[in-house]
């Protein structure tokens, strides 16, 4: 948690437009009361990017490319790596020993996620090397306030070190040939004040493929504790499990 703040303080110190925590009189922006841990930020405001404007999509390119170079600047010792093990292998082991797959669906679920876990190594291999960097980790349209001068990017709390792509391909939806008008307005702004690798392009679909894994895995983990079944209602009924498995079936095609 506390490298977390770092990263969010080293990027006020260059001016990024994100939310860090508050400190208190001994500088700690963590603050410990019993068994719990709490940090407090500033309330902003903002909306929504609209990601079919162009000019939304240069700028959050542009703000991207210098969170970036920031986290470029030096690993993170202690939060985790966006590596294959940690989000489909261990999520796809713990589902298939747990009680949560439907009897009627384990087999199909076993067989298909085998096929997925090679098409990610493929992926993988086809981008090389890819330098991994202190990312943000969960950039979607929901960690975005627009605002009428620029951005800010909010919820640092699954910070994390791994490929750039990571940062750019949640805010790219739909088919290819419309993806691939937002990612050129995207990259646009990003390549002004940074070089991207495009070699990380093949991490896209497989990266959304790990993300859909993990996500399922999260949910089973977290599924003894009362909140979770009432936020996520519709989780671990047999039409989730059925959608999941047409979604991994999708996300598949996609990668090969």
């Amino acid at each position: 948690i506390l490298e977390e703040h770092s990263f969010t303080a080293e990027l006020t110190e260059h001016e990024i437009p994100v939310i860090s925590p508050l400190v208190d009189h001994t500088g700690s922006s963590l603050i410990h009361t019993g068994p719990f841990r709490i940090a407090l930020y500033p309330r902003t405001g903002g909306r929504a990017p609209e990601l079919d404007d162009p000019d939304h999509l240069l700028i959050l390119g542009r703000c991207l490319a210098r969170i970036h170079n920031v986290g470029a600047a030096k690993p993170f010792k202690h939060r985790p790596h966006l590596d294959l093990d940690s989000f489909a292998n261990q999520p796809r082991r713990f589902l298939l020993e747990s009680d949560f797959i439907p009897i009627d669906l384990i087999t199909a679920y076993e067989t298909l996620t085998e096929h997925i876990i090679n098409s990610i190594e493929a992926c993988f291999s086809r981008a090389g090397s890819c330098k991994p960097i202190r990312l943000h980790g969960d950039c979607h349209l929901g960690n975005i306030l627009w605002t009428d001068d620029a951005p800010i990017i909010v919820d640092f709390d699954d910070t994390l070190t791994g490929p750039a792509i990571q940062d750019l391909w949640m805010l790219l939806s739909g088919d290819r040939s419309y993806m691939t008008a937002r990612l050129h307005d995207l990259l646009d702004g990003y390549c002004e004040f940074r070089d991207f690798d495009p070699r990380e392009l093949h991490l896209i679909e497989a990266l959304r493929t790990m993300r859909i894994m993990h996500f399922s895995g999260w949910l089973a983990r977290r599924w003894d504790d009362p909140a979770f079944p009432l936020a996520f209602p519709w989780f671990n009924t047999q039409r989730y499990w059925e959608d999941h498995i047409l979604s991994l079936k999708e996300q598949l095609a996609n990668m090969d």
